[in-house]
């Protein structure tokens, strides 16, 4: 028997009692969690063959349970995060009680991804705390080497010292004051003089408003870069706990999926063959993407579509079977799986 899975089991729970948890713990309890299930998917298949799973299902489920308790404290980021888990220990015991090894399968594939959407989190949360860390070591750094004798500025009058900015608006003010009419001939005992000098502060403030909004509007027509950085700036794509860059297009991902089954990777394409079925839906307004999504939610969004269901449903569950469990995909899975995607589009 195989004892890595508990040994690695028991290693982490004790590290995340002894000390207090943070993201990197966390992270990797995550994934072992979702190596449990993938056994225990592994375990299904097994017992629909009629063979002996090469683990105890009972003890995997004991395991996997124990890595990610229903609720915890993650230290290491500004603010600690207060975790909520109840829907895994739910799910899994959802799973360990159910006797129908199709519907088992379903339940633990469920849990699987939505493990792979926060392991996709988790991943981006370290990231950040990464760069901040960096860009808080170089700020220092450049604090400490600033503070050297030899680049101290030497004083000045204030005149000398006046920015090259602050120049400009002093005399933007100026130029714009000569404009404005000259009301403060006011009595100040009348106490008009502070109200006249109020409005002219005021029509000041309202005219560089309108200058500000006046360039924030006209700057597009002309640098073309304005018109870029949005473009720029967008997200790629998570699906299924995959990244997919922005500017590939469905008809790009079947390409690769073609690729991946010609090099006889045929589980790839089937799983790449799907993704780019999701992007064509999306393409077509037909579902919305979203990095937290399962298989199973976009097969729900097309449910009120009878004329695609059906052929979305088969294809689901092959990517299910090829990708989640452990039958193998052969040459003729492939092609039904393609034949069926085309049929899928055509329904549309």
């Amino acid at each position: 028997m195989n004892y890595c899975f508990f040994i690695a089991v028991l290693v982490l729970v004790f590290s995340a009692t002894a000390f207090p948890a943070d993201v990197a713990n966390y992270e990797k309890r995550v994934r072992s969690a979702r190596a449990g299930v993938q056994d225990l998917l592994s375990n299904v298949a097994s017992e629909e063959a009629g063979e002996e799973p090469a683990q105890p299902t009972a003890a995997v489920f004991s395991g996997v349970r124990e890595l990610i308790p229903t609720r915890e404290q993650i230290d290491g980021t500004d603010v600690p995060i207060e975790t909520n888990n109840q829907w895994f220990a739910d799910r899994l015991r959802a799973a360990e009680i159910e006797k129908d090894l199709t519907k088992r399968a379903e339940i633990l594939n469920e849990i699987d991804e939505r493990l792979a959407a926060l392991l996709v989190r988790l991943e981006e949360l370290d990231q950040a705390s990464a760069a901040q860390r960096a860009k808080d070591e170089d700020k220092q750094k450049l604090a400490e080497i600033l503070n050297r004798p030899e680049y101290q500025k030497p004083v000045v009058e204030k005149e000398e010292s006046e920015s090259l900015m602050a120049k400009w608006i002093r005399e933007f003010l100026q130029w714009l004051e000569g404009w404005l009419p000259k009301m403060g001939g006011a009595p100040a005992s009348s106490g008009l003089g502070g109200a006249v000098t109020v409005v002219q502060y005021a029509l000041i403030g309202l005219i560089i408003l309108l200058l500000g909004f006046l360039v924030y509007k006209l700057a597009p027509l002309f640098v073309p870069r304005f018109k870029r950085k949005a473009k720029a700036e967008q997200e790629d794509r998570v699906i299924l706990g995959e990244r997919i860059d922005d500017n590939l297009s469905s008809a790009d991902l079947f390409s690769d999926a073609e690729r991946l089954a010609r090099e006889g990777n045929l589980r790839g394409a089937i799983r790449k063959g799907y993704i780019a079925l999701l992007c064509e839906l999306s393409d077509r307004k037909i579902i919305g993407l979203a990095r937290h999504k399962t298989n199973r939610d976009y097969l729900r969004d097309v449910r009120a579509r009878r004329e695609m269901y059906e052929g979305m449903s088969g294809l689901t569950g092959a990517f299910e079977r090829h990708w989640y469990g452990s039958q193998d995909a052969e040459a003729v899975d492939w092609e039904e799986f393609r034949r069926r995607c085309g049929e899928t589009i055509k329904a549309i």
